[in-house]
């Protein structure tokens, strides 16, 4: 008989899911004895925190698999002790949690708690005026005859959006906006407080009371004047205010920004390292305006290369405390739809203060690093600087000179490739995933109608800039951590974390993959890793494979903020963060403030909760931010598509449910439904939703195959494409 391999954890840090796992293990071991958070960490000998120990230690006594002895110490519940755990009793009546508002059509809503089995059902009239994607606070209880919790909430601890977009109808002593989402009430608005709109004209507007008066209307004022319902102009602004973004910054945030010097006085430019003699340059999108990252290379005297990465220094502009940083951490991030961008910071800062433009001498936060003859680090340096860019190139002129091996800067930017594929090479070998998102772009005409749609080639020079931003990153947060450890107190810090993918999601995506051809070894994190960088190559080859890719994305968690270091999965770092781009998040700003303090012999310390109250709410504004460019991107796929009904595309079967099977059109990633009522017989589908079955003839459709669609329908007000077969439209003729 083979023994089993025991893991060793010594000496290292547990992911939160290992680590509950452990502490559980010790408990269950040593049932009579009760544990401190501190002598688990002593016990297991592991490095991580008392913090995060006694984090799993709550999820367990929530869980029915611990119990808390005094304020300190835990033990392992017995099965005796546990009977009533999933019944019904005056302690889980009265249990009150935190969550996320998923909010239904009808006006109720599932409560989201993280580490909670299932989600609250909670009626339209238990709301209290939450809204979708608020954070509340709720009750639980389970009815009689009901197996999952009900609630009601509590209280709105974060609202989601407080601005609204209606039409807006006077009366004779005020006005009413009916709001175009979900939102149950009218807004009441003094007449005073219209902005000046007309009747019937598309307007923004704050909730300024959420206590609904006897009619069960809220008050308001607003803040935006749309003008006439219909265009594609307040569709895309409608996006933007209903995923909680508001669209004009506050008056006192642009006085601020008006009142910045664009001045620097040669007292700052005497605090900095000078490196505006080295040569430099920018490599950035052909429409973007604030570059917030720079390049700079140069060989010493000792021989070695010296990289810089030169990052605006957003934090000598945005003071903490201030209302241009209290707006920034508000919006947390730059929100970019396909025909426009929604800044976190006013035009002052993010194009022309912070942004590194060629010929200018700019305040940069710079990552220096050393490498020896044999391309290895071996040295870095972490300060304020002022540098000088020689040169703004584009991703097509700086791919063109790799290509090409000529032109202005040509011999710099091929040593940076090499060092950046050595870069690559070695984050892959330990384990990183090869996942590379494909991105759909549009061509825009004048009045911003798209006239192409394609997918997005990335070449050596976006990857160039990528991997030497991924050192960065990686760098700071390695530098934070070894310094926390050496002063024997962690710093608090906001790490970029990933965990490990959900392995019941995994196992389903394995059975998925097996029936479309494709063997997955999963009995391990490592094992995943590289099932999934195989599975990416094989669909360069097959393309029924491609969509197995964003299916094995959402097996993994999301990444998020946290003052929680648990390493980046994805990427296979012990250590990151986000230190590169503070023009458009706020994460980075926060970054600098931290790194910047730390620097030296001086040691600095933010209170940690607090930190982490940030993170989450950046965490949630960047979800926000990634569901408002979603629906931009299938707004315009629709719009793209509603001047080729009629027409014949190539697709692949994308998916299915029980009305139908989704198709993904090849080459511009639209994607749409074929209802089954549009066949000429009734399909039967596959436990799995793998494949649908004919009654009659006994056909297969599969996810995965090829087909062609005839486009016979696309709405923009519903977002939706509908497409039928067109061997099925044939066959009926």
């Amino acid at each position: 008989m083979t023994k089993k391999k025991k893991t060793k954890i010594k000496g290292t840090t547990l992911r939160a899911r290992q680590l509950k796992h452990e502490v559980l293990r010790l408990l269950k071991r040593e049932q009579k004895k009760p544990f401190a958070p501190k002598q688990i960490g002593k016990t297991l000998k592991i490095n991580n925190n008392k913090d995060s120990i006694k984090h799993a230690l709550d999820e367990l006594v929530e869980e029915g698999k611990a119990v808390a002895v005094g304020e300190l110490k835990y033990k392992f519940k017995s099965d005796g002790n546990r009977s009533g755990d999933n019944r019904t009793n005056s302690r889980e009546a009265s249990k009150v949690y935190e969550g996320i508002v998923d909010m239904t059509r009808t006006g109720s809503a599932y409560i989201v708690v993280k580490d909670y089995e299932h989600d609250v059902h909670v009626a339209a009239k238990h709301m209290n005026t939450a809204m979708n994607g608020d954070r509340v606070k709720i009750r639980t209880w389970i009815s009689r005859g009901r197996r999952k919790p009900e609630g009601e909430v509590l209280e709105v601890l974060e609202r989601t959006s407080e601005h609204f977009i209606g039409t807006l109808n006077f009366f004779r002593q005020f006005a009413i906006v009916s709001p175009d989402g979900n939102l149950p009430s009218d807004i009441v608005v003094e007449l005073d407080d219209a902005k000046g709109a007309a009747e019937g004209d598309k307007v923004v507007v704050k909730v300024v009371d959420w206590k609904a008066d006897r009619f069960n209307n809220l008050k308001g004022v607003v803040t935006s004047v749309l003008g006439e319902a219909g265009s594609h102009d307040i569709e895309m602004k409608a996006i933007l205010i209903n995923n909680g973004f508001n669209l004009e910054f506050p008056d006192r945030v642009m006085v601020e920004s008006i009142a910045l010097s664009e001045d620097i006085s040669p007292q700052e430019i005497s605090r900095r390292r000078d490196m505006r003699e080295v040569t430099t340059f920018t490599i950035d999108p052909d429409t973007a305006r604030d570059f917030d990252d720079a390049l700079s290379i140069q060989t010493l005297e000792n021989g070695r290369l010296e990289i810089g990465v030169h990052i605006a220094d957003v934090s000598h502009y945005v003071l903490e405390g201030s209302a241009l940083d209290e707006e920034a951490l508000k919006r947390s991030t730059s929100v970019y739809l396909v025909d426009r961008v929604l800044p976190m910071l006013p035009e002052k800062l993010s194009n022309e203060l912070c942004s590194l433009r060629p010929n200018e001498d700019k305040l940069t936060f710079s990552a220096i690093f050393e490498f020896d003859k044999n391309d290895r680090l071996v040295n870095r340096w972490f300060g304020k600087t002022v540098i000088h860019s020689d040169r703004r190139f584009t991703y097509e002129e700086a791919q063109e000179r790799l290509e090409n091996k000529e032109g202005d800067y040509a011999e710099e930017l091929e040593r940076l490739n090499k060092l950046a594929y050595k870069l690559r090479r070695q984050r892959f070998k330990k384990g990183a995933i090869n996942f590379e998102t494909e991105e759909v772009k549009f061509r825009l005409d004048e009045n911003g109608v798209p006239v192409e749609v394609y997918v997005k080639e990335r070449k050596d020079a976006h990857m160039l800039i990528e991997d030497f931003m991924l050192l960065a990153n990686r760098e700071v947060a390695a530098f934070i951590d070894k310094k926390g450890k050496d002063t024997e107190r962690e710093i608090p810090y906001v790490y970029r974390i990933h965990d490990e993918p959900n392995p019941d999601k995994v196992e389903e995506l394995a059975l998925f993959a097996k029936e479309l051809g494709f063997e997955m070894k999963i009995g391990s994190p490592k094992e995943i890793a590289n099932s999934y960088n195989a599975l990416s190559k094989a669909a360069e080859k097959d393309a029924g494979l491609k969509l197995l890719e964003p299916l094995a994305i959402r097996t993994m968690a999301k990444a998020e903020y946290s003052t929680e270091n648990i390493g980046h999965y994805g990427l296979a770092f012990d250590y990151y963060a986000h230190f590169t781009s503070p023009i458009r998040r706020y994460s980075d700003v926060l970054a600098h403030r931290i790194l910047e303090k730390n620097l030296g012999a001086a040691t600095f310390r933010l209170n940690k909760l607090q930190l982490e109250e940030k993170c989450k709410h950046i965490s949630k504004m960047e979800r926000q931010a990634m569901a408002a460019e979603r629906e931009s991107i299938k707004y315009k796929q629709v719009e793209f598509l509603e001047k080729h009904v009629g027409e014949v595309f190539p697709g692949i079967i994308s998916g299915m449910i029980d009305r139908g099977i989704f198709v993904e059109l090849v080459g511009n990633r639209c994607e749409g439904m074929v209802g089954f009522e549009t066949m000429d017989e009734p399909f039967e589908m596959s436990e799995g939703r793998l494949q649908a079955k004919g009654k009659y003839s006994n056909k297969v459709l599969k996810m995965g195959d090829s087909v062609q669609v005839r486009i016979t329908a696309a709405d923009l007000h519903r977002r939706r494409i509908d497409m039928v077969l067109e061997v099925e439209e044939k066959a009926k003729k």
